[in-house]
């Protein structure tokens, strides 16, 4: 609730059938709506028309049924090897798409994720073998329309240079990516990437140039092209090094991208300040066709990164903050995403710095812990819980994370607003975001 802004959004005349804008949903995480009401509240609420999933989650797919909103599935690296197989491919169609499709709009099969990252050798050697066999499985099924892909981070090139000096690295241009892209040009699939100028090197001198914010950019003295930003120079960077083996014409599009909220220490440019200048750019030129210095007017499929924080995601703290929808379905920010919005410009309207001190719960707390919260502040915390009862100023959304926060910031104003008061066993945080909304005042 404390990092909640009022909704703002894209000219929504801007996005037409053309453009696709879609999300990635993960899932490792315990507070998570039921995936039957994110697939309503994406078609109902959002200008998303697809979702990329990690997995082949059957009650997911179920849940996407007869929406419209069109559903990649992904197969897991360490299954790569076995896919190769062209019966076991056949019987893994059967199982995980032929019992959902077309009911559910499969769009994509990703086969792995980042496979030359893991610098697994069995996982690089068998992907086009393992990608050729799903899409003859597919064919065999009767369901050519659904395509094979795998998403590639961008560390595949031989070292960050200038766009049009781009090739793919030494020892694998030729053995690894001409036939990934022979594949592509021949089943008219699209060479997915997953371009992030977060984890670009030497972030601290080039953020300015990350974000899309003004600064002095990068002239590409080959194509006479001046880049501004890292996004276009990245997308450029793959184009060009597609070009030089002869497949300039395949399809490019971006399986993920995003910018994390917060992070710990070793993360300082995590903040939701960074994600709302980088996720609201990306969103802004992908819904106006822009394209690039080198691909203008072109539009490209896009997954941004990534529709909920998952709290259980290993790994550094920042991992689990990529997130722009909380578990209640409010949005943790809004850069043009969300159907009701009616500004063009992605920055947080409000709410505001206050000046006051309010108390809400940290972004990754559990529904138990929010419910002994609600308990506490509301029985033995003698507060007026009244406001949030069916009626109520604040009943809805009628959420336990909305409930909750009000009756954690209600106890902490009745205690003279000490921060020991905010403390809920360390679950509460103090801010001075005001989170009230409509006739919904936090006092």
């Amino acid at each position: 609730m404390a990092a909640v802004y009022l909704l703002v959004g894209v000219l929504l005349q801007l996005f037409t059938t053309i453009t696709s804008i879609g999300v990635n949903y993960g899932m490792t995480a315990d507070n998570l709506p039921a995936p039957s009401v994110v697939a309503n509240f994406l078609k109902t609420q959002t200008i998303f028309d697809s979702v990329k999933l990690f997995d082949t989650n059957p009650d997911v797919l179920r849940a996407f049924a007869n929406t419209g909103i069109s559903v990649s599935v992904t197969i897991g690296n360490g299954d790569i090897p076995g896919l190769t197989n062209n019966i076991t491919a056949q019987r893994w169609v059967e199982q995980h798409i032929s019992p959902f499709h077309p009911q559910t709009k499969i769009k994509y099969v990703f086969v792995g994720s980042e496979v030359l990252f893991s610098k697994n050798d069995d996982w690089i050697n068998n992907l086009v073998p393992a990608m050729k066999s799903l899409h003859y499985a597919l064919v065999k099924a009767g369901l050519p329309e659904i395509k094979v892909t795998t998403a590639h981070a961008l560390n595949i090139f031989r070292r960050e240079t200038i766009p049009s000096l781009m090739r793919f690295m030494i020892g694998y241009d030729q053995s690894f990516f001409a036939p990934i892209l022979q594949f592509h040009q021949r089943t008219k699939s699209p060479f997915m990437v997953n371009p992030y100028p977060y984890f670009s090197p030497d972030l601290s001198k080039r953020l300015d140039y990350a974000l899309f914010k003004p600064n002095s950019g990068v002239y590409d003295k080959y194509n006479r092209k001046t880049y501004t930003n890292m996004f276009d120079a990245l997308m450029d960077s793959t184009y060009t090094a597609m070009k030089a083996l002869g497949y300039g014409n395949v399809e490019i599009a971006i399986g993920e991208t995003g910018w994390p909220t917060q992070g710990d220490a070793t993360s300082p440019f995590a903040t939701m300040e960074n994600a709302i200048s980088y996720n609201g750019h990306v969103v802004k030129e992908i819904v106006s066709g822009k394209g690039t210095p080198l691909m203008p007017n072109r539009t490209f499929e896009t997954y941004m990164f990534a529709l909920f924080n998952e709290n259980q995601k290993p790994g550094p703290l920042v991992e689990k903050y990529w997130g722009m929808i909380n578990p209640d379905l409010t949005p943790i920010y809004d850069v043009g995403v969300l159907r009701n919005g009616r500004q063009s410009t992605p920055t947080p309207a409000t709410p505001a710095p206050s000046g006051k001190n309010f108390c809400v719960p940290k972004v990754d707390v559990s529904n138990a812990q929010l419910q002994s919260n609600l308990d506490y502040a509301c029985g033995q915390g003698g507060i007026d819980c009244t406001p949030i009862q069916p009626g109520g100023a604040c009943y809805e959304p009628n959420t336990l994370q909305s409930h909750a926060a009000f009756a954690m910031n209600s106890y902490y104003r009745s205690k003279g607003q000490v921060s020991f008061s905010c403390d809920f066993a360390g679950t509460g945080q103090i801010t001075t975001f005001e989170p009230s909304y409509g006739s919904c005042r936090y006092l």
